[in-house]
């Protein structure tokens, strides 16, 4: 199997060049892709998490660490169903705790994330060429404060963000490839078109199932889960995986350059 690379210091394996001819949008995954979101929200989650753990009466309690070892890649509403059937309470309205679980995340995070220079100017370089999107199972006022944090609501607006939460008719969370299918009818292009970029894997399985070529990010991954999560990641079906938006930059720039400059015209296989 393909190896990832470790570090930053090992090259990528490359995409095939009429694959990244035909692209058109840039699909990201924001929580611990765009950003270090995912530990800083579970510490706010943690608490709500055993709040409700404790509402339904069951004496388990997460660390932060627990919980996103659990629980990432799902929202809070799948975790939180999950969790009260397990307690045998299938039927609890776990709305309200949604609601609390995203104020408290939504807080924590506008006071601790803080713009990533060099995914900004990895972003800002591809967007010469592709539409950058985001694509994630988090809240839309969620995201909106990550992106405000981080100094991202320019690349990617609001137009563009689409949430498996909030943006289509019933909620859902990624494996579900619903968001991805979403994204692509309403950017207007066809999945094979949007190059998604994923950090987790069922964030991976919903842009693969969807029909979206995907790349595996590690930007964000603890360095002593990275060879696992690269190898989770293909087996999920990425494409590649990268350490950083600025290595993802290095593989497609060079090829899109030479497609804007009319030396590389788009064909319908991948060889």
């Amino acid at each position: 199997m393909t190896t990832a690379p470790s570090g930053g210091s090992a090259p990528a394996p490359a995409l095939p060049e009429p694959l990244v001819a035909r692209l058109e949008a840039l699909l990201c995954d924001a929580d611990g892709n765009l950003f270090p979101s995912e530990e800083p929200a579970f510490v706010a989650s943690a608490d709500v998490t055993n709040r409700l753990l404790a509402d339904l009466g069951v004496d388990r309690r997460f660390t932060a660490e627990e919980l996103r070892l659990a629980t990432t890649g799902m929202n809070f509403r799948t975790t939180s169903r999950r969790l009260a059937a397990e307690a045998g309470h299938p039927d609890l309205d776990v709305e309200p705790w949604v609601a609390e679980e995203k104020r408290a995340v939504t807080a924590h995070l506008g006071a601790t994330l803080t713009p990533h220079e060099p995914t900004t100017a990895a972003l800002t370089a591809l967007s010469a060429y592709l539409r950058p999107a985001a694509v994630s199972s988090s809240a839309l006022t969620r995201l909106a404060t990550c992106f405000t944090a981080t100094g991202l609501d320019e690349l990617i607006p609001p137009a563009v963000r689409f949430s498996a939460e909030d943006s289509l008719p019933v909620p859902t969370s990624k494996p579900d490839p619903a968001v991805y299918l979403h994204a692509c009818e309403q950017l207007g292009i066809a999945p094979e078109a949007g190059l998604a970029v994923e950090d987790s894997v069922p964030g991976a399985l919903s842009a693969v199932r969807a029909g979206c070529p995907t790349v595996g990010n590690l930007l964000f991954v603890p360095e002593a889960e990275r060879a696992e999560r690269a190898a989770a990641l293909f087996d999920a079906g990425v494409l590649t995986v990268v350490d950083s938006w600025q290595q993802l930059a290095d593989l497609l720039l060079p090829v899109l350059a030479r497609r804007a400059a009319g030396d590389l015209i788009p064909t319908g296989g991948d060889g």
